[in-house]
């Protein structure tokens, strides 16, 4: 069985985080090499990167919805702390396409599958999620995806 280079990448990052003594940035790497691995442990499975990639995706996701309560909540206490945990995730993580990227492959698509009305846009995000999950914010996705559809049946 193969190590996922970004699993190695976490690894050595927990070790130097430890070396330096750096409390915070090791807890945070700590769980997220956690959550690997109860998953793989519950699916009885070796991590591959797109997979970790996809974990790490949900575990942001996480933060940012618990950053916007914090912030609804006035505790700007635990809302450092989140996008500190949001800032050190993002560092493994590839880097996102941008929305003009996202677009033109979601108009490109629409010509393909020939989506004229909202009320493919399932069959359309079906297509999308193959083709940028890891690479875009699906939540992103989804809102150009509106966006263009209203644009194309207005």
């Amino acid at each position: 069985m193969t190590e996922s280079a970004l699993k190695n990448r976490l690894t050595d990052a927990m070790k130097n985080a430890m070396r330096a003594k750096a409390k915070e940035r090791l807890g945070v790497i700590r769980l997220v090499l956690s959550e690997l691995k109860r998953v793989e442990v519950d699916e009885r499975i070796e991590l591959d990167d797109a997979r970790i990639v996809t974990i790490m995706q949900k575990m942001l996701k996480q933060r940012r919805d618990s950053i916007n309560q914090f912030q609804q909540a006035g505790r700007n206490d635990l809302v450092d702390i989140e996008e500190f945990e949001v800032s050190i995730i993002q560092e493994f993580l590839p880097e996102l396409m941008s929305s003009d990227d996202v677009l033109l492959i979601i108009q490109s698509t629409m010509a393909d599958l020939a989506i004229a009305s909202a009320k493919d846009m399932g069959k359309l995000m079906g297509a999308l999620k193959s083709k940028l999950a890891g690479k875009a914010d699906m939540s992103e996705v989804s809102r150009l995806v509106k966006s263009s559809l209203s644009e194309t049946s207005s």
